[in-house]
């Protein structure tokens, strides 16, 4: 037989090879129907050339799109993204090339471009690895860190503000709860089981209602006190007398100025009072007036008082008693340099504490500095 008619039998073989490597390519890509017809019209392509190069052409077509087309039914249906794992796709791709392959090597003819082509698309089609696509869309989505600390201490602050708010809204509800308590008109009532806080004019309603106070057990002290100094030094000596009760239930008088230097005489000489000791000596702007406060005290009987000397605001004058208690130096001289007092018989009435030219008195409540920043 002659060599040209042995070529359309091998071109038929060809084919009929072509068709079973592409089943086989076909079964293991899960598509051998749509495999197995490419290899099934790449066959019949062969048997109907007139020469051994058309059967040869017909099998290399065949095999180039057997195989193309395996190559593509392995990637042509995948899974969902979120069913493939990092790295799968690329597991595929050289699944598939391994299978072109092992087609090449059964004898059919692939086309390397073909193939190439495949395992590009592939790669193109597949999704990319979870971190990798986590990265590249970091600096779009990427947020600017949030401070824990800082976060914290406004989380505090807001918390706290709300706290006394609360504290603040409950005071005012008690004090008006009191308040309708003690007028009698009944229009807030305390929550039940607790009692409603006592504003000063409901608590001196309350005593005044529950009867006469107790005496001060310093009362007969203030007594005998007053008793002395009219004696001594004339009736009209005593402005005012009290009992300190916040002050350890303190004997103190207010003393008229003009007659402060014989009274204070009367406090360190006489034989029941023997206050030798000046204790303190403060100066006191009351708006209205201004006052020097005096504390005395016997160290042999233990016993104190207090005294107030009040003066004019505009022209503020006590007479000084340096000469009886000789601690009142140093306080007298403070007193003026911050009030303005005027202390007369002072031995050297002259500032102590702020410089000598300084314009005013630092202490007064009407006082203006000439520079805000000192």
């Amino acid at each position: 037989m002659s060599e040209e008619g042995k070529k359309p039998e091998d071109g038929a073989e060809a084919g009929a090879e072509a068709v079973d490597a592409a089943g086989k390519t076909g079964k293991e890509t899960g598509e051998s129907g749509e495999a197995a017809g490419a290899g099934a019209s790449a066959s019949n392509a062969g048997a109907d050339a007139s020469s051994g190069e058309a059967g040869t052409a017909g099998a290399r077509e065949g095999g180039a799109g057997d195989t193309t087309e395996g190559v593509k039914s392995s990637v042509g249906e995948q899974p969902a993204a979120a069913d493939i794992g990092e790295g799968n796709a690329s597991e595929q791709a050289a699944e598939a090339k391994l299978n072109a392959e092992d087609a090449q090597g059964r004898g059919v003819n692939a086309d390397p471009g073909a193939v190439a082509e495949a395992v590009k698309e592939l790669a193109s089609d597949a999704p990319a690895p979870a971190g990798q696509a986590a990265a590249e869309g970091a600096p779009a989505a990427a947020a600017p860190a949030a401070d824990p600390e800082r976060e914290a201490k406004l989380r505090a602050a807001a918390e706290a503000r709300a706290a006394r708010a609360a504290a603040k809204a409950a005071a005012e509800g008690k004090a008006a709860t009191a308040e309708g308590a003690a007028t009698g008109d009944g229009a807030a009532a305390a929550p039940s089981g607790e009692r409603p806080a006592r504003t000063p004019r409901a608590a001196k309603a309350a005593a005044e209602d529950a009867g006469p106070k107790e005496p001060s057990p310093n009362q007969p002290l203030l007594d005998r006190l007053v008793e002395i100094l009219k004696e001594s030094v004339g009736d009209d000596v005593i402005a005012e007398a009290y009992i300190n009760e916040m002050d350890s239930h303190r004997p103190c008088v207010v003393i008229k100025g003009e007659l402060w230097p014989e009274a204070a005489k009367v406090f360190r000489d006489h034989t029941e009072l023997k206050c030798d000791y000046l204790r303190n000596l403060s100066g006191v702007d009351q708006e209205t007036h201004l006052e020097v406060v005096y504390h005395l005290l016997s160290i042999t009987s233990k016993r104190e008082y207090g005294v107030k000397v009040k003066t004019d605001r505009e022209h503020p004058s006590v007479p000084s008693v340096t000469s009886i208690w000789e601690t009142a130096n140093w306080n007298e001289r403070e007193a003026y340099d911050l009030l303005g007092i005027d202390f007369p018989g002072h031995p050297n009435l002259t500032r102590i504490m702020m410089p000598d030219d300084w314009v005013g008195h630092p202490l007064r409540k009407d006082y203006e500095p000439l520079d805000p920043e000192v």
